[in-house]
């Protein structure tokens, strides 16, 4: 039995940069042929120019927003879905309201290489607690566990007692779900007198997890890996055994932006989380996904070869209001675009006697009363506010991620 799910996961990293650079070029050709939404958001791109990361980079963005408005004007899907699509099996609905699709095809989001990094097999029974009601978590792991071969209990979310019982009379080997769930059931059971030895091993997902949920699992004894995804694209990464971050999947192409554009930030920089997907049946490109993160450097000690993320950092929709304005990250993008001297720029927003309060912190190659008297000017311009205006060292900024820092109390 082998300690990987397929030879994707143990690729040359410049085989796997070839493939997927081609793949990407096909998977956007596809979608102008077969979706009326992405045939108009991509009507100035080229297929075939898509030759590198960087010529694939220069791509439009599409935010989670946007799938709002498109499905507004053509339900359910907004368009994305592809003409050529597998039969449709379920319609999910999301906070939004966002429609996801699920198609009739295995392992439609892809989840089983991270349950099989888990440490799932096959024959293996796995409880399950992702909600099945309206949203795609439960479905999405009941298919991947099924892919494996496992036999799914299809618990849900809530009843601590009962899913306690449950574990006790069925005896799973697996839970899936979110930790702060997984802790309150195991602490459930012990307050039940009840033996719950049997879950050896779990992945876990949809919210943060914890050092100290971490270190609850760890005495117990117990396997607990964390998967990254989000309810359109599927998997996105997962936690291996050597629990160094997390290994981005082979079903998708994942790039890291500076919020509030589409500009790759160096590896080990803190930015957007960017995914593309190689799903033919609903195709997403340069999908936003709101989340920040950063690219690790080097490989996983546990074999696999593609790119680690360090996981979940925070999110990168960071718009807020300062006097009464809106200020966003793509202001600050176009704040940093409008001088060259300028590497990154982070407002810092407190509040001094009751009133708004707003520093540009500025990393520049020049410092200079000048440098500062023209940035001054386009903080007015271009966000519509006076701000005092400090300019530092290149390097000096946290790398966090953070272009707007809201220091006020709420």
């Amino acid at each position: 039995m082998t300690d990987f799910y397929d030879k994707l996961e143990t690729r040359d990293p410049s085989k796997r940069q070839a493939e997927q650079v081609q793949a990407l070029s096909n998977q956007v050709a596809h979608a102008q042929a077969t979706c009326p939404a992405w045939a108009d958001i991509l009507q100035a791109v080229s297929a075939s120019d898509i030759t590198s990361a960087e010529s694939f980079a220069a791509l439009p963005i599409t935010r989670k927003s946007s799938l709002i408005e498109l499905q507004k004007n053509s339900m359910p899907f907004g368009g994305l879905v592809s003409s050529e699509a597998a039969p449709l099996a379920y319609v999910f609905t999301s906070p939004g309201p966002i429609n996801e699709p699920g198609f009739d095809v295995p392992d439609h989001w892809h989840f089983a290489r991270a349950l099989y990094a888990g440490g799932l097999r096959k024959g293996d029974l796995v409880h399950n607690t992702f909600s099945y009601h309206f949203t795609p978590a439960g479905m999405m792991f009941d298919n991947a566990a099924k892919a494996l071969g496992c036999t799914v209990i299809a618990a849900g979310v809530g009843n601590s007692e009962m899913q306690a019982q449950s574990i006790a009379a069925l005896k799973p080997k697996a839970y899936v779900g979110t930790p702060s769930f997984f802790k309150i059931v195991l602490e459930k059971a012990d307050e039940l007198g009840l033996d719950v030895n049997s879950v050896t091993h779990a992945v876990v997902s949809g919210e943060p997890f914890f050092p100290a949920q971490q270190a609850f699992f760890k005495a117990r004894g117990l396997q607990v890996l964390q998967g990254y995804a989000t309810a359109d694209l599927g998997s996105i990464a997962y936690e291996t055994s050597a629990q160094e971050g997390m290994v981005i999947d082979e079903e998708v192409y994942l790039e890291i932006v500076r919020p509030g554009t589409g500009d790759l930030v160096a590896d080990g920089e803190v930015g957007e989380v960017v995914v593309t997907n190689f799903n033919p049946h609903y195709p997403l490109i340069r999908f936003a996904t709101g989340d920040m993160s950063a690219i690790m450097a080097g490989q996983s000690p546990c074999g696999r070869t593609n790119k680690r993320i360090k996981g979940w950092m925070g999110r990168a929709d960071q718009a807020i209001k300062v006097r009464g304005m809106f200020v966003r990250p793509e202001q600050v993008a176009n704040l940093v675009a409008k001088h060259e001297q300028l590497v990154k720029v982070r407002l810092q927003v407190t509040q001094v006697d009751g009133q708004d309060n707003l520093q540009v912190l500025c990393e520049t190659t020049v410092i200079s009363s000048e440098m500062a008297a023209q940035i001054t000017h386009s903080v007015r311009s271009v966000l519509h506010l006076r701000g005092g205006v400090v300019l530092q060292e290149v390097g000096s900024l946290p790398n966090d991620g953070i272009v707007i820092h809201d220091q006020r109390e709420h």
